[in-house]
């Protein structure tokens, strides 16, 4: 790919580097087919900021973590979610905190932020183990497992204990079954650009079974909330403390609202951690040193019993292989913002209503940060390097206001089960698999369902 300067749009007089497009298309051809590598290839070329034309449309990459840190941080009221991605996301997640802004926005993650106090957190290190080991009993010696299925069913029986107090059942594998054909059509709709240009409610197939998922959905949502709201009791799970969750002025969650955040706390503990935990999978199988050095420290420090949160501050090398995977394999891949004003980045012009791409991806494979970006190496994650590494050069959850909510939950949850697991079993890649890469709308997946062979300690 070459640096090239694009056609400037009228309203911008001066373009930043680009990689050159097609006549009428621009960039979509590359960023729609191998967005990582296109993304990858611009960071490269282009330096901190960059340009796109996306069929005319203009995005702006930046890529440096002080202009990475300014989007999200230092004027994040100038760098919203903005109204596409409004568009684009609303029929899954509503207006929860993934999409929400402003002071609407603000006052939800006031009243939810008590539900992920860091003690109530760890109080569900437990059930991260239970379900650990449920799924363990499962795995037979020898057998073939798509492991991202079984991280993604683990990880919805631990949301739907921690979140609405259901025990793994009929009802929680619905509602997994639900999130996974729904991720699946919403991708498939943003990679076909007449379903991309169209409303979802136009009768095609892929438009059918998304609505009809999201409405089945919907409708296991506020049962549960009714339920919950009839009943009057407080179960200790994350939809009691919603609901119970009181603004300065007295007011509280409606049920529309309590259902937009509980969908977007479903995705943020399911998905993004099933993918992690089966990204964790992977590289350790790929590394035996690696898989010894784990399997050291989980003797040493656990000696055969399962893991609790009280172990965590001693896995030290467990910490490390979590935050290598989600160097490598951060679970969103890409963040868009939309100027609320007119602005400049750098001396460039940027109109109100311009977007902004921003890529873990890119940003966690940069060299000027990482020594060998390629290689997976838990040991880079010293402790001197991660007070010398610029803070936005790391940021698989956000950053700013806007840091994943569930982060801590998230991470807790990929140490314990992966301890709980692995002294137990070896997984090694089925023949065939590579672990390819597979960037969908909203996450990095497995393109395979990552198919592993079982073996027994």
């Amino acid at each position: 790919m070459s640096v090239a300067t694009q056609p400037a749009p009228s309203e911008l007089k001066v373009l930043p580097p680009s990689i050159k497009g097609q006549f009428l298309t621009g960039n979509l051809k590359a960023f729609r087919g191998e967005p990582l590598n296109f993304l990858t290839a611009l960071a490269r070329q282009g330096g901190d900021i960059s340009y796109i034309n996306l069929v005319g449309q203009p995005y702006y990459f930046v890529n440096s973590p002080e202009l990475i840190e300014r989007v999200l941080v230092t004027e994040q009221r100038t760098f919203l979610k903005g109204e596409r991605l409004r568009k684009s996301a609303k029929y899954i997640l509503g207006n929860g905190l993934f999409t929400s802004d402003g002071e609407f926005w603000l006052r939800q993650r006031r009243l939810a932020q008590p539900a992920f106090h860091r003690q109530r957190i760890a109080n569900y290190g437990s059930v991260m183990v239970q379900y650990a080991e449920k799924l363990g009993q499962s795995w037979k010696e020898g057998e073939t497992r798509g492991i991202q299925h079984d991280m993604s069913t683990l990880t919805m029986e631990v949301v739907a204990k921690t979140l609405f107090d259901l025990e793994a059942g009929e009802q929680a594998n619905r509602i997994s079954q639900l999130f996974e054909e729904i991720v699946e059509s919403y991708t498939i709709r943003n990679s076909k650009l007449h379903l991309m240009l169209l409303p979802a409610t136009v009768p095609f197939p892929a438009n059918r079974r998304f609505l009809k998922a999201i409405n089945e959905l919907d409708e296991i949502i506020y049962s549960l909330i009714r339920q919950r709201r009839q009943s009057g009791r407080d179960t200790g799970d994350l939809l009691s403390m919603l609901i119970e969750a009181q603004d300065d002025d007295g007011s509280r969650m409606t049920d529309q609202q309590l259902h937009d955040e509980v969908l977007t706390l479903v995705l943020a503990g399911h998905e993004t951690t099933a993918l992690t935990l089966a990204w964790m999978c992977y590289f350790i199988a790929e590394n035996p040193e690696i898989e010894a050095r784990l399997v050291a420290e989980l003797d040493s420090v656990l000696g055969g019993r399962t893991p609790t949160v009280d172990d965590l501050p001693k896995l030290t090398y467990t910490d490390k292989l979590v935050k290598e995977t989600l160097r490598m394999r951060p679970p969103v891949w890409l963040f868009v913002r939309e100027t609320a004003s007119d602005c400049q980045i750098e001396g460039y012009d940027l109109p109100k209503g311009t977007s902004i791409f921003l890529s873990q991806w890119a940003t966690h494979f940069d060299s000027r940060y990482y020594n060998e970006p390629e290689k997976f190496d838990p040991d880079r994650w010293t402790a001197e390097m991660q007070k010398t590494l610029p803070k936005y050069a790391y940021y698989p959850f956000g950053g700013g206001p806007r840091l994943c909510i569930g982060n801590t939950f998230a991470q807790m949850e990929a140490a314990l089960v992966i301890a709980t697991l692995m002294q137990r079993f070896r997984l090694e890649l089925a023949p065939g698999e590579t672990g390819e890469v597979w960037p969908t709308t909203l996450t990095l997946r497995v393109k395979s369902g990552l198919n592993m062979v079982v073996h027994k300690r």
